[in-house]
């Protein structure tokens, strides 16, 4: 097949997707980095919300205390215990923490989330590629690709913060899993993910994205807690998420990655009117 070089709209199928780690793949509910951005601050007698915590996830880790450190109420709790704003060598001090615990947190969640192997077979079965980009460093990934191997998830590509000048919302990532994958244009990729950063790198890199309302960090519920909600409670929370994530840009949505290979029939059918994200 001759290269696709771009003279008119691109009309041919999504070719690959690109999916985000933790709330995504594995880790339901997003758990583990919680824990460890709330025992940082917590050692240094501040205690954030879990609101706080969560908000910044899936920025690289270090961005992501940095992202904490500029909240206006944490800081001011912060100039309470210490007599200033936490900064730079605050922020340097707690990511070298951050790095140790984070990797340790990591084997206690590594689960893959369930539904995730059948979207696999079922992306495989339409002969697409898969690529992934996480917040986690190079470190804390050669945690968790083991573990998900064990488990029979092994993405074609994994790119993470510490292999591009800058994570999340900037497009490096998915830039590297094209070149890797062999996929252009960039139209022809889905990214999927469970933060508002996900949606912010796919839309930036110029891909179709999907997020996802349930398994990630906006609900940031194990599973069996989700399931336990009270219907109308689930469905109130779901709808307040959804309209955060499509109001960042989320072309669509879905609870989980269990319900993404549908989604492509639709994204396909755009495709081929020669429509772009």
């Amino acid at each position: 097949m001759a290269p696709y070089v771009r003279k008119t709209a691109y009309k041919g199928p999504v070719k690959a997707l690109v999916l985000d780690w933790a709330g995504t793949a594995v880790d339901y509910g997003c758990i583990g980095p919680v824990a460890v951005f709330l025992d940082v601050f917590r050692r240094r007698g501040v205690t954030p919300t879990i609101e706080e915590a969560r908000t910044p996830m899936g920025l690289m880790k270090k961005d992501h205390i940095r992202a904490m450190c500029a909240m206006p109420d944490l800081a001011q709790r912060w100039a309470a215990v210490h007599g200033q704003a936490p900064d730079e060598a605050d922020v340097d001090a707690m990511y070298l923490e951050t790095e140790p615990l984070m990797v340790g947190s990591i084997k206690n969640h590594c689960e893959l989330i369930p539904g995730l192997l059948g979207a696999v077979a079922a992306f495989r079965d339409m002969g697409l590629t898969i690529g992934s980009t996480t917040g986690y460093t190079g470190s804390m990934m050669e945690v968790l690709r083991p573990e998900a191997a064990r488990q029979g998830y092994r993405p074609d590509a994994v790119y993470c913060s510490t292999d591009v000048p800058a994570g999340r919302p900037y497009p490096w990532m998915c830039y590297r899993n094209a070149i890797a994958l062999g996929v252009y244009p960039m139209e022809a990729m889905v990214k999927v993910g469970d933060t508002v950063s996900d949606v912010q790198e796919g839309q930036n890199a110029g891909m179709w994205t999907i997020a996802l309302t349930k398994s990630g960090n906006e609900l940031g519920l194990p599973l069996e807690a989700a399931e336990s909600l009270p219907p109308a409670e689930l469905a109130a929370r779901l709808t307040a998420i959804e309209n955060r994530l499509r109001e960042a840009g989320a072309h669509y949505v879905a609870q989980d990655i269990s319900q993404v290979p549908e989604l492509l029939t639709a994204i396909n059918e755009r495709l081929s009117q020669g429509e772009r994200p």
